[in-house]
């Protein structure tokens, strides 16, 4: 039977009345009439059998069903831009692959060292989005994910990168006393919103005293936290490999030991079948075990 789907046209007119929750400002953005976005989107719910606004004189709104058929509409349309964008600017005869990653290790671990990659394989393209979430990687567009394991990835193919390990660092400037340890309680804590554990964590494993381990700012992103201790706001708990630069520079000390309980599995998540891409994801494999393991 052939498949169900709506034309392109109809599609756009519903997402960006959808997005305007309005049909002039829908015509606006693509150079259509009202009269025609009202078409489009007329002939789209004929289609579905169902209505995706509701009407009340000249006023539209999305009902939910609408709502929800546009979250879906929406992540298809950028995925299949995407994916035209991808392939219109790939060179003849080379190969790309998608990865999803982990914002912070991507732009300081993974990034600086592609052109290694790219020296040893010229013809493969790298293309990299950031997930800081696991999620569903059959039907996502991505080749692999670069992420911490978790139950979400079950089923997939996962191999072994490295244990990430955190530890306290600050500049230097905060540190004015050898008393370490004591000092540790009397400075501002930077706390990343999705580990608000941490700094107790750390308190308890390592015997200090701290008078409120929740108190401190919060950011999403270890990447914000290292921004945030580099410019002397307090002492932050953060992968070493990512800092490791800054404290061989002084830029950053670190005089409080590693945690050891604190600490995640990072992983190279595969599909059970990799595809056509298998050949360019066995060398990007090989290229990151060789980087993580210099010398093995």
């Amino acid at each position: 039977m052939p498949m169900k789907i709506p034309s392109s046209r109809s599609l756009l007119a519903f997402e960006a009345a959808a997005k305007h929750g309005n049909f002039a400002r829908a015509a606006q953005e693509l150079s259509l009439t009202e009269g025609a976005i009202s078409r489009q989107i007329a002939r789209l719910e004929s289609m579905l059998n169902c209505r995706l606004f509701d009407r009340t004189g000249s006023r539209v709104k999305l009902n939910p069903v609408g709502a929800r058929y546009a979250y879906q509409i929406r992540e298809t349309l950028e995925r299949l831009e995407r994916d035209t964008q991808s392939i219109m600017g790939m060179p003849e005869g080379s190969k790309n692959l998608d990865i999803a990653a982990l914002p912070t290790f991507t732009c300081r671990w993974l990034i600086p060292r592609l052109n290694s990659f790219y020296i040893q394989h010229p013809d493969i393209t790298v293309n990299i989005a950031a997930r800081t979430d696991p999620f569903i990687l059959a039907g996502s567009g991505f080749d692999a994910a670069v992420h911490f394991d978790h139950p979400a990835w079950a089923g997939m193919h996962m191999q072994f990168l490295f244990q990430e390990t955190l530890l306290p660092v600050c500049h230097p400037a905060l540190v004015k006393s050898k008393k370490h340890y004591a000092q540790l309680n009397k400075l501002p804590r930077i706390h990343r919103r999705q580990n608000p554990q941490a700094w107790q964590c750390y308190a308890q494993e390592n015997g200090i005293e701290l008078d409120n381990p929740a108190q401190g700012v919060r950011y999403d992103l270890h990447e914000m936290s290292i921004a945030a201790a580099l410019s002397g706001q307090g002492v932050a708990i953060v992968p070493r490999m990512y800092v490791e630069k800054e404290l061989n520079s002084g830029e950053l000390v670190a005089p409080w030991p590693e945690s050891a309980s604190l600490s995640k599995k990072f992983c190279l998540i595969k599909p059970s079948e990799t595809g056509i891409n298998e050949t360019a994801l066995h060398a990007f494999e090989c290229w990151l075990l060789a980087e993580i393991n210099p010398g093995r």
